[in-house]
């Protein structure tokens, strides 16, 4: 994409670090696509800082609080809800959007200069652009639950316009 933003999404990566190893350590399937990312966006649920400074070494990282992470997320610089602008596309992150039903519009009244919202907690990808509103759930790359697989995302912006693929890992 020339003169556009690849954006890495990822969230819900549960990884644990112990003595014995690392626990939902992300897939090597997602590498490529975290390494050739511009930015990456993660949606809470880290679990382990070091997932954070492994990620903030490939590109500029934003990450928001999930409800399974404590004060060394926290501390690391994660954040409740983030807004930030990249290739003139809005962005807001948050872990929990709440329930499916109503999303858009309490989406939208929360965040009502957003093109693109970015969220987690579920587990289940969503990427769904529709009036002029992007919802978007990258799912996890480590633990589906009952996604059909495990996944992470992409968007791609330019000038103020943005498309998303979510897609296995």
């Amino acid at each position: 994409m020339e003169g556009g933003v690849r954006v890495a999404v990822i969230g819900d990566t549960h990884t644990a670090y112990t003595s014995t190893g690392v626990s939902r350590p992300i897939p090597e399937g997602a590498w490529p696509y975290l390494e050739s990312a511009e930015h990456i966006l993660h949606t809470g649920d880290v679990c382990h800082p070091n997932v954070l400074d492994e990620l903030a070494a490939l590109a500029p990282l934003n990450v928001v609080m999930g409800n399974c992470d404590g004060w060394d997320v926290r501390d690391w610089g994660a954040e409740q809800e983030v807004e930030v602008a990249l290739a003139g596309v809005r962005i807001a992150m948050l872990h929990d959007s709440g329930p499916s039903r109503g999303r858009r519009d309490r989406m939208r009244a929360r965040f009502p200069r957003a093109r693109v919202i970015v969220f987690g907690l579920s587990h289940l990808p969503w990427n769904e652009d529709d009036d002029g509103l992007l919802l978007f759930n990258p799912g996890s790359p480590t633990w589906r639950r009952t996604a059909p697989s495990v996944s992470m995302g992409m968007l791609w912006l330019e000038d103020g316009e943005v498309t998303g693929e979510v897609f296995p890992v």
